[in-house]
């Protein structure tokens, strides 16, 4: 198996013109954990936001100016001030069992998936492979 096999590839994205309130109010209407941003004119990969870095953020803030003034002060915050930048990427054609290795060395939740130019094809989380478990499971 390979990582397209069980990767997300129909992505809620923002741009790096983007704020926190931007991506608090997506994790919140969608119910995701993981965020990417992408270049708004080449649609390359360019960071990530993960919840932890989110609900750090947000509650630093809601700490500071209180929560009658969370969103207001979201607003201020650039979400390139809170991705990851430098993070690991995965290819979709890479064998799934080396990011499952990875995954468990590394302890990371998730894995944006690049083509080889840096374009965003999708993502790779450990839900994909809770999901891929229970499947094989239903079928043992």
């Amino acid at each position: 198996m390979q990582v397209k096999d069980i990767m997300t590839s129909n992505l809620h994205t923002l741009t790096q013109s983007a704020t926190l309130h931007d991506a608090h109010n997506m994790s919140r209407e969608f119910g995701i954990r993981h965020i990417p941003i992408v270049d708004v004119l080449t649609g390359k990969y360019m960071a990530i936001v993960t919840q932890k870095a989110l609900i750090s953020k947000v509650m630093k803030l809601a700490n500071l100016y209180g929560q009658e003034r969370l969103s207001e002060q979201e607003q201020l915050v650039p979400i390139m001030d809170v991705a990851i930048k430098d993070g690991d990427t995965a290819l979709a054609n890479q064998p799934l069992l080396e990011v499952a290795e990875y995954f468990v060395n590394y302890k990371h939740g998730c894995l944006p998936v690049v083509d080889t130019e840096g374009k965003l094809e999708g993502i790779l989380t450990s839900s994909d492979f809770v999901k891929l478990a229970i499947k094989l499971l239903k079928q043992a």
